[in-house]
Protein backbone atom coordinates (compact mmCIF):
# COMPACT_ATOMS: atom_id res chain seq x y z
CA UNK A 1 0.00 0.00 0.00
CA UNK A 2 2.88 2.07 0.87
CA UNK A 3 3.88 1.66 -3.14
CA UNK A 4 0.40 3.12 -3.65
CA UNK A 5 0.79 6.18 -2.11
CA UNK A 6 3.99 7.13 -2.26
CA UNK A 7 4.49 6.24 -6.21
CA UNK A 8 1.28 5.26 -8.05
CA UNK A 9 -1.25 8.35 -5.91
CA UNK A 10 1.34 11.34 -7.43
CA UNK A 11 1.61 9.43 -10.43
CA UNK A 12 -2.07 9.49 -11.47
CA UNK A 13 -2.54 13.19 -10.45
CA UNK A 14 0.07 14.36 -12.60
CA UNK A 15 -1.63 12.36 -15.00
CA UNK A 16 -5.36 13.58 -14.12
CA UNK A 17 -3.40 17.77 -14.48
CA UNK A 18 -2.28 16.19 -17.95
CA UNK A 19 -5.44 15.19 -18.68
CA UNK A 20 -7.07 18.77 -17.97
CA UNK A 21 -3.80 20.64 -19.93
CA UNK A 22 -5.12 18.50 -23.01
CA UNK A 23 -8.08 20.17 -23.28
CA UNK A 24 -7.04 23.87 -22.53
CA UNK A 25 -5.47 26.84 -24.49
CA UNK A 26 -4.36 30.35 -23.64
CA UNK A 27 -7.62 31.46 -24.84
CA UNK A 28 -9.48 29.85 -21.72
CA UNK A 29 -7.34 32.04 -19.56
CA UNK A 30 -7.93 35.31 -21.88
CA UNK A 31 -11.69 33.74 -21.18
CA UNK A 32 -11.58 35.43 -17.71
CA UNK A 33 -11.72 39.17 -19.18
CA UNK A 34 -14.75 38.29 -21.02
CA UNK A 35 -16.83 37.40 -18.23
CA UNK A 36 -15.11 39.23 -15.01
CA UNK A 37 -17.82 38.92 -12.74
CA UNK A 38 -18.95 35.57 -13.18
CA UNK A 39 -15.35 34.40 -12.86
CA UNK A 40 -14.53 37.12 -9.82
CA UNK A 41 -17.98 35.15 -8.26
CA UNK A 42 -16.34 31.87 -9.06
CA UNK A 43 -13.20 32.68 -7.89
CA UNK A 44 -13.40 34.23 -4.94
CA UNK A 45 -16.11 31.50 -3.88
CA UNK A 46 -13.26 29.03 -4.25
CA UNK A 47 -10.29 31.17 -2.92
CA UNK A 48 -12.27 32.82 -0.07
CA UNK A 49 -15.87 31.05 1.08
CA UNK A 50 -14.67 27.31 0.80
CA UNK A 51 -11.65 28.04 3.33
CA UNK A 52 -13.83 30.07 5.44
CA UNK A 53 -16.50 27.13 5.64
CA UNK A 54 -14.05 24.46 6.17
CA UNK A 55 -12.65 26.28 9.43
CA UNK A 56 -16.33 26.71 10.36
CA UNK A 57 -16.93 23.07 10.65
CA UNK A 58 -13.77 21.67 11.74
CA UNK A 59 -14.65 24.48 15.07
CA UNK A 60 -18.46 23.36 15.26
CA UNK A 61 -17.58 19.70 14.49
CA UNK A 62 -14.82 19.31 16.87
CA UNK A 63 -12.48 17.63 15.14
CA UNK A 64 -8.92 16.66 15.90
CA UNK A 65 -6.13 18.96 14.73
CA UNK A 66 -5.12 16.74 12.40
CA UNK A 67 -8.40 16.01 10.62
CA UNK A 68 -9.00 19.50 10.84
CA UNK A 69 -6.01 20.05 8.90
CA UNK A 70 -7.10 17.47 6.64
CA UNK A 71 -10.33 19.38 6.38
CA UNK A 72 -8.30 22.87 5.17
CA UNK A 73 -5.97 21.02 2.56
CA UNK A 74 -9.49 19.72 1.05
CA UNK A 75 -10.57 23.36 0.77
CA UNK A 76 -7.43 24.86 -0.82
CA UNK A 77 -7.34 22.04 -3.28
CA UNK A 78 -8.79 23.37 -6.61
CA UNK A 79 -11.00 21.53 -8.91
CA UNK A 80 -10.14 19.09 -11.27
CA UNK A 81 -10.94 16.68 -14.07
CA UNK A 82 -14.27 15.95 -12.06
CA UNK A 83 -15.38 19.33 -12.09
CA UNK A 84 -15.22 20.13 -15.87
CA UNK A 85 -16.99 16.68 -16.30
CA UNK A 86 -19.89 17.73 -13.65
CA UNK A 87 -20.58 20.65 -15.21
CA UNK A 88 -20.57 19.64 -18.75
CA UNK A 89 -23.28 17.26 -17.65
CA UNK A 90 -25.16 19.82 -15.41
CA UNK A 91 -25.28 21.75 -19.15
CA UNK A 92 -23.45 24.53 -17.67
CA UNK A 93 -20.89 27.15 -18.46
CA UNK A 94 -17.60 25.20 -19.95
CA UNK A 95 -15.56 27.83 -20.89
CA UNK A 96 -16.33 29.38 -17.57
CA UNK A 97 -15.74 26.16 -15.62
CA UNK A 98 -12.18 25.45 -17.40
CA UNK A 99 -11.08 28.98 -16.96
CA UNK A 100 -11.94 28.54 -13.73
CA UNK A 101 -10.12 25.43 -12.89
CA UNK A 102 -7.23 26.72 -14.98
CA UNK A 103 -6.77 29.82 -13.16
CA UNK A 104 -7.30 28.59 -9.55
CA UNK A 105 -4.79 25.26 -10.12
CA UNK A 106 -2.03 27.79 -11.54
CA UNK A 107 -2.96 29.62 -8.40
CA UNK A 108 -2.57 26.75 -6.11
CA UNK A 109 1.23 27.00 -6.99
CA UNK A 110 0.99 29.42 -4.10
CA UNK A 111 -1.87 29.53 -2.49
CA UNK A 112 -1.66 26.00 -0.79
CA UNK A 113 2.00 25.93 0.73
CA UNK A 114 1.44 28.97 2.52
CA UNK A 115 -2.30 28.30 3.54
CA UNK A 116 -1.36 24.29 4.55
CA UNK A 117 1.69 25.65 6.56
CA UNK A 118 -1.20 28.64 8.38
CA UNK A 119 -3.52 25.66 9.07
CA UNK A 120 -0.43 23.51 10.44
CA UNK A 121 0.44 26.02 12.77
CA UNK A 122 -2.96 26.89 13.77
CA UNK A 123 -4.74 23.72 14.50
CA UNK A 124 -1.27 22.09 15.73
CA UNK A 125 0.58 24.86 17.09
CA UNK A 126 4.20 22.72 18.55
CA UNK A 127 2.39 19.96 17.17
CA UNK A 128 2.87 20.65 14.24
CA UNK A 129 5.28 18.85 11.38
CA UNK A 130 8.28 20.79 10.27
CA UNK A 131 6.98 22.19 6.73
CA UNK A 132 8.88 23.63 3.80
CA UNK A 133 6.95 26.67 2.09
CA UNK A 134 9.23 26.21 -0.71
CA UNK A 135 9.28 22.70 -1.35
CA UNK A 136 5.89 22.05 -1.11
CA UNK A 137 5.22 25.05 -3.42
CA UNK A 138 7.63 22.86 -5.96
CA UNK A 139 5.47 19.04 -5.50
CA UNK A 140 2.68 21.45 -6.02
CA UNK A 141 3.86 22.86 -8.96
CA UNK A 142 5.42 19.68 -10.33
CA UNK A 143 2.33 17.31 -9.52
CA UNK A 144 0.32 20.34 -10.96
CA UNK A 145 1.48 23.14 -13.37
CA UNK A 146 4.01 20.97 -15.07
CA UNK A 147 1.04 18.15 -16.48
CA UNK A 148 -1.25 20.71 -17.07
CA UNK A 149 1.27 22.95 -19.46
CA UNK A 150 2.65 19.72 -20.96
CA UNK A 151 -0.99 19.13 -21.81
CA UNK A 152 -1.34 22.92 -23.36
CA UNK A 153 1.47 22.42 -25.02
CA UNK A 154 0.60 19.68 -27.13
CA UNK A 155 -2.97 21.26 -27.62
CA UNK A 156 -1.24 24.38 -28.74
CA UNK A 157 1.48 22.01 -31.47
CA UNK A 158 -0.73 19.31 -32.19
CA UNK A 159 -4.62 20.16 -31.73
CA UNK A 160 -5.70 16.60 -33.67
CA UNK A 161 -3.61 14.78 -31.35
CA UNK A 162 -4.57 16.47 -28.18
CA UNK A 163 -7.72 15.66 -29.45
CA UNK A 164 -6.99 12.04 -29.68
CA UNK A 165 -5.41 12.15 -26.39
CA UNK A 166 -7.70 14.08 -24.74
CA UNK A 167 -10.71 11.35 -25.96
CA UNK A 168 -8.54 7.97 -23.66
CA UNK A 169 -7.24 9.85 -21.66
CA UNK A 170 -9.99 12.01 -19.38
CA UNK A 171 -11.85 9.01 -19.49
CA UNK A 172 -8.72 7.12 -17.97
CA UNK A 173 -7.93 9.73 -15.46
CA UNK A 174 -11.35 9.71 -14.07
CA UNK A 175 -10.74 5.59 -13.35
CA UNK A 176 -7.74 6.49 -12.15
CA UNK A 177 -8.93 9.20 -9.42
CA UNK A 178 -11.39 6.37 -7.88
CA UNK A 179 -9.12 3.58 -7.82
CA UNK A 180 -6.12 6.37 -6.22
CA UNK A 181 -8.85 7.05 -3.66
CA UNK A 182 -10.39 3.82 -2.98
CA UNK A 183 -7.18 2.25 -2.65
CA UNK A 184 -6.02 4.92 -0.29
CA UNK A 185 -8.89 4.67 1.95
CA UNK A 186 -8.78 1.36 2.20
CA UNK A 187 -5.19 1.47 3.42
CA UNK A 188 -6.53 2.97 6.61
CA UNK A 189 -10.41 1.46 6.65
CA UNK A 190 -9.95 1.15 10.23
CA UNK A 191 -8.86 4.60 10.66
CA UNK A 192 -11.84 5.79 8.42
CA UNK A 193 -14.66 3.90 10.36
CA UNK A 194 -13.35 5.32 13.90
CA UNK A 195 -13.06 8.96 12.62
CA UNK A 196 -16.32 8.63 10.17
CA UNK A 197 -18.87 10.20 12.71
CA UNK A 198 -17.27 13.17 12.97
CA UNK A 199 -15.38 13.00 9.54
CA UNK A 200 -18.50 12.16 7.90
CA UNK A 201 -20.68 15.12 8.36
CA UNK A 202 -18.07 17.33 7.90
CA UNK A 203 -17.07 16.38 4.19
CA UNK A 204 -20.90 15.86 3.71
CA UNK A 205 -21.76 19.33 4.64
CA UNK A 206 -18.55 20.77 3.26
CA UNK A 207 -19.97 19.41 -0.19
CA UNK A 208 -23.93 20.60 0.05
CA UNK A 209 -23.31 23.99 1.46
CA UNK A 210 -20.61 25.06 -1.00
CA UNK A 211 -22.50 24.16 -3.92
CA UNK A 212 -25.53 25.89 -2.75
CA UNK A 213 -23.56 28.65 -1.72
CA UNK A 214 -22.21 28.88 -5.52
CA UNK A 215 -25.74 28.19 -7.37
CA UNK A 216 -26.72 31.24 -4.81
CA UNK A 217 -23.93 33.41 -5.62
CA UNK A 218 -24.74 32.93 -9.04
CA UNK A 219 -28.00 33.79 -9.15
CA UNK A 220 -27.55 36.58 -6.41
CA UNK A 221 -25.25 38.43 -9.21
CA UNK A 222 -27.94 37.35 -11.88
CA UNK A 223 -25.44 35.53 -13.66
CA UNK A 224 -28.16 32.99 -15.47
CA UNK A 225 -28.96 29.70 -14.32
CA UNK A 226 -26.02 28.56 -16.19
CA UNK A 227 -23.29 30.56 -15.22
CA UNK A 228 -24.77 29.73 -11.64
CA UNK A 229 -24.61 25.94 -12.18
CA UNK A 230 -21.27 26.23 -13.14
CA UNK A 231 -19.88 28.23 -9.88
CA UNK A 232 -21.89 25.46 -7.78
CA UNK A 233 -19.80 22.73 -9.35
CA UNK A 234 -16.63 24.49 -9.67
CA UNK A 235 -16.74 25.70 -5.64
CA UNK A 236 -18.20 22.56 -4.76
CA UNK A 237 -16.66 19.84 -6.30
CA UNK A 238 -12.72 19.60 -5.19
CA UNK A 239 -9.60 17.88 -6.01
CA UNK A 240 -9.79 14.81 -3.91
CA UNK A 241 -6.44 13.45 -5.42
CA UNK A 242 -4.65 16.61 -4.94
CA UNK A 243 -5.94 16.93 -1.20
CA UNK A 244 -4.72 13.44 -0.18
CA UNK A 245 -0.89 13.86 -1.99
CA UNK A 246 -0.41 17.07 -0.21
CA UNK A 247 -1.49 15.28 2.72
CA UNK A 248 0.48 12.48 2.46
CA UNK A 249 3.68 14.99 1.42
CA UNK A 250 2.95 16.12 5.04
CA UNK A 251 3.40 13.41 6.70
CA UNK A 252 6.25 11.03 4.23
CA UNK A 253 6.87 8.47 7.11
CA UNK A 254 3.02 7.50 7.62
CA UNK A 255 2.56 3.91 6.05
CA UNK A 256 -0.37 3.84 4.33
CA UNK A 257 -3.21 7.33 4.09
CA UNK A 258 -1.36 10.14 6.63
CA UNK A 259 -4.10 11.46 8.76
CA UNK A 260 -4.30 14.66 7.01
CA UNK A 261 -5.11 12.93 3.64
CA UNK A 262 -8.06 11.08 5.22
CA UNK A 263 -10.78 14.00 4.69
CA UNK A 264 -10.26 14.64 1.46
CA UNK A 265 -10.21 10.42 0.54
CA UNK A 266 -13.70 10.19 2.37
CA UNK A 267 -14.99 13.07 0.27
CA UNK A 268 -13.66 11.74 -2.62
CA UNK A 269 -15.32 8.72 -2.25
CA UNK A 270 -18.67 10.31 -0.63
CA UNK A 271 -18.86 13.79 -3.35
CA UNK A 272 -20.66 11.44 -6.09
CA UNK A 273 -23.22 10.42 -3.99
CA UNK A 274 -24.07 13.77 -2.34
CA UNK A 275 -23.75 15.99 -4.96
CA UNK A 276 -25.45 14.14 -7.84
CA UNK A 277 -29.01 14.63 -6.89
CA UNK A 278 -28.26 18.57 -6.81
CA UNK A 279 -26.26 18.21 -10.42
CA UNK A 280 -28.95 16.57 -12.06
CA UNK A 281 -31.32 19.08 -10.94
CA UNK A 282 -29.66 21.98 -12.25
CA UNK A 283 -28.96 19.69 -15.81
CA UNK A 284 -33.07 19.30 -15.48
CA UNK A 285 -33.22 23.07 -14.95
CA UNK A 286 -30.60 24.28 -17.44
CA UNK A 287 -32.51 22.03 -20.25
CA UNK A 288 -35.65 23.06 -19.07
CA UNK A 289 -34.59 26.66 -19.66
CA UNK A 290 -32.85 25.72 -22.80
CA UNK A 291 -35.99 24.66 -24.08
CA UNK A 292 -37.83 27.82 -23.48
Amino acid sequence: MTLIIDVFLPLSLAFIMFSLGLGLTVQDFKHVASEPLAFAVGAIGQLVVLPLVALGLALALDLTPALSVGLMILAFSPGGVSSNILTKFAKGDMALSISLTAVVSVLSIVTVPFLVAFSLNSFMGAEAPPISVGKLGMSVFALVTVPVAIGMAIRGSKANLATTLERYASPAATVLFVLMVVGAVASEFDTLITNLPSLGPAVILLNVVMLAVGYGSGMVFQLGRVRASTIAVEVGIQNATLGITIGALLDPSVEGLAMYSLPSGVYGIMMYFVSLPMIGWLRSRNIAEAAE
